[in-house]
């Protein structure tokens, strides 16, 4: 049973040209209260999707008139910025990063779980209404973030981080004083396409701490909620 809510669900645009499919998804979006706009092939989904602006788009790489790639090629040469999640049949690591490259936020291979399509589509919504909103710079005692140039000094020196750590760091800057829990660190840092543990988030917390904390064994910055995840405290 439905809730109600004075918030409209989000509206899922489906473009799929296989009629068991196409079904099949409404019906599972439909029964978790999402809206759906259908279409048959790639280019009723484009116009689709450029004249009612979904907040997701779901796409078939393999389309008449216009295939899964060109539509969201387009889409984003248009500059549309909802999150798209490409569904294929296909598995190989060409056809992933085809649709990656084309601007996909997401991908999926089929056969797959309804579940999993469920869960990512949920990660991509939470990335949309949290948006970038970490600040341009901050600065932590005695070290410099630049979020725009994703650098840091340390007294000066540059201080190397990997792209996860950073990531990591930019979510906790844009939610200060708030808890993240390590789930959700998942979702938007990596995404449910690696399928890592919770484990990890606690192993780049440990790096993330030797590199901006003056005491590494008791953190001034990056603190643990005990049983959630971590925050950023700021004054």
């Amino acid at each position: 049973m439905s809730e109600t809510t004075d918030t409209p669900m989000p509206r899922i645009l489906v473009a799929e040209d296989e009629t068991p499919m196409r079904t099949v998804l409404r019906d599972t979006l439909e029964r978790h209260g999402y809206r759906v706009i259908l279409a048959r092939d790639g280019e009723e989904g484009l116009e689709r999707a450029i004249q009612e602006k979904p907040d997701l788009v779901i796409l078939d790489i393999m389309m008449p008139r216009l295939s899964g790639i060109e539509v969201c090629t387009e889409l984003r040469r248009l500059e549309h910025k909802e999150p798209i999640i490409m569904l294929t049949a296909k598995g190989s690591v060409e056809d992933r990063i085809q649709g990656l490259d084309a601007g996909a936020d997401d991908y999926l291979p089929k056969p797959f779980s309804r579940d999993e399509l469920l869960a990512r589509i949920r990660a991509q919504l939470r990335k949309v209404e949290r948006g970038t909103s970490a600040p341009e710079s901050l600065r932590l005692g005695d070290v410099e973030i630049d979020f725009t140039h994703q650098k840091v000094l340390r007294d000066g020196e540059n201080v190397a981080m990997t792209a996860k750590e950073f990531a990591m760091l930019k979510l906790l800057a844009s939610r200060p004083n708030e808890p993240i829990t390590r789930e959700q660190f998942l979702d938007l840092v990596w995404g449910y396409t690696s399928f890592p543990t919770t484990r990890t988030v606690d192993k780049h917390v440990v790096s993330l701490r030797q590199k901006i904390e003056p005491n590494p064994d008791q953190p001034t910055y990056i603190k643990t909620i005990h049983a959630v995840g971590y925050k950023l405290e700021l004054d």
